[in-house]
C-alpha cells in the first residue's frame, strides 16, 4: 500500500510541474561531435561558478519542463564555464585558459561572446558551427521560451523575431 501512495504522489507531482525537468548537459566538445551525426543547433549556456543570475537561470528557466524538453530535443545543450581551465580544441585552434587577476577566462568564452564577458549569456550555433546569436543577461522562462522556439524551429533563417512573434 505504501508503494502505491508513493507512486501516486510522484505521478501527481510530475503532472503538477513541481518535479523539475532536467537537461542532460553536454561538454562543448561532445556537442560538436554529436552534431556531426545528428545535425541540429548547439545551445551554449556560458556561466561562471560565482554568478548568482546564472544559478537563478538554472533553477527558474532551464528546469522549466517545456524549456528543458525543447533544449533536449531540438538542440545539443552545452553548459560552458567561462573560467574553465582545461583547453578546448575546436576548428583547428586550441582555446586556452588565460589568467586575469584572481580568476581568469577561457579563450573560447571570448570567441563565443565577442570579447564581452557578461554572465549569464547564451549562444546559439547552427549546424555549420556558425553563430546565430548571443543573448546576454538573465531571461525568465516566459521570455526565454519564444526565443528557443524561434531558433529551434529554424524560423530565424527567414524571418525576424518580431515577425515570428506575430504568427
Amino acid at each position: 500500500m505504501n508503494k502505491m501512495k508513493v507512486l501516486l504522489i510522484i505521478i501527481f507531482l510530475s503532472f503538477s510541474g513541481i518535479v523539475n525537468a532536467q537537461v542532460e548537459w553536454l561538454s562543448f566538445e561532445d556537442a560538436v561531435e554529436k552534431s556531426k551525426t545528428d545535425p541540429k543547433p548547439i545551445f551554449i549556456d556560458v556561466y561562471t561558478d560565482w554568478c548568482g543570475w546564472c544559478k537563478k537561470m538554472d533553477v527558474a528557466t532551464f528546469s522549466e519542463a517545456k524549456i528543458a524538453e525543447m533544449l533536449q530535443n531540438d538542440f545539443h545543450p552545452v553548459k560552458f564555464n567561462a573560467e574553465q581551465q582545461e583547453s578546448i580544441n575546436f576548428n583547428n585552434h586550441e582555446f586556452k585558459f588565460i589568467e586575469n587577476g584572481r580568476r581568469g577566462y577561457n579563450e573560447l568564452a571570448i570567441a563565443l561572446l565577442d570579447g564581452k564577458l557578461s554572465y549569464p549569456s547564451v549562444v546559439f550555433l547552427n549546424e555549420k558551427m556558425e553563430r546565430i546569436t548571443v543573448l546576454a543577461g538573465y531571461r525568465g522562462p516566459d521570455d526565454f521560451y519564444p526565443i528557443l522556439q524561434f531558433i529551434g524551429s529554424g524560423a530565424y533563417q527567414n524571418k525576424t523575431f518580431e515577425e515570428f512573434q506575430k504568427e
